[in-house]
């Protein structure tokens, strides 16, 4: 079980253990923003469990650079689906391929199938009559920069949405 933490100005700062939340929570250090059905029962008390909680006081985030593009982020970014054919994707492409000069930036690399990725192999997509089904991109918003943020719950999704940010 894990829990959202919330700056003072209501922005995500990361994902801690329920354990770590519930310790915030007493020594009112933050308190419940959204809880979880199931509560922790102690031998005393019963504590409902945090699912998200906001702090007291404003933590100062040193400065964030932009996210770096790995294999993992372009396969989060693009939702595991491959650019070419639609189909589920495992592995990365650079659309211009490295042989010819391409980078490792989040515009140059998209999520492959293993097929398509064969089938392209050093070639440009033009040449092949292929196109991308989407515009790669660098991710935006606060919940790239939390890296326990692969796989957000589902309650989570109004705090991390860039208008909340």
């Amino acid at each position: 079980m894990r829990t959202l933490v919330l700056n003072a100005g209501y922005e995500p700062l990361a994902v801690v253990t329920f354990r770590r939340a519930l310790v915030l929570v007493i020594s009112d250090k933050a308190s419940v923003v959204l809880e979880a059905e199931d509560p922790v029962v102690g031998a005393t008390e019963v504590l409902p469990r945090p699912s998200v909680i906001l702090l007291h006081r404003y933590v100062r985030v040193p400065y964030r650079y932009d996210a770096v593009a790995t294999r993992r982020g372009v396969l989060r970014r693009d939702n595991h689906l491959c650019a070419y054919c639609g189909r589920s994707a495992n592995t990365i492409d650079h659309v211009l391929p490295k042989s010819r000069g391409g980078a490792d930036t989040w515009e140059n690399l998209v999520a492959c199938c293993l097929g398509c990725n064969n089938l392209k192999g050093d070639r440009l997509i033009t040449s092949l009559g292929w196109s991308l089904r989407v515009v790669p991109l660098p991710p935006r918003g606060p919940a790239w920069h939390i890296r326990e943020l692969d796989k957000p719950a589902p309650q989570w999704s109004e705090f991390l949405s860039e208008r909340a940010a």
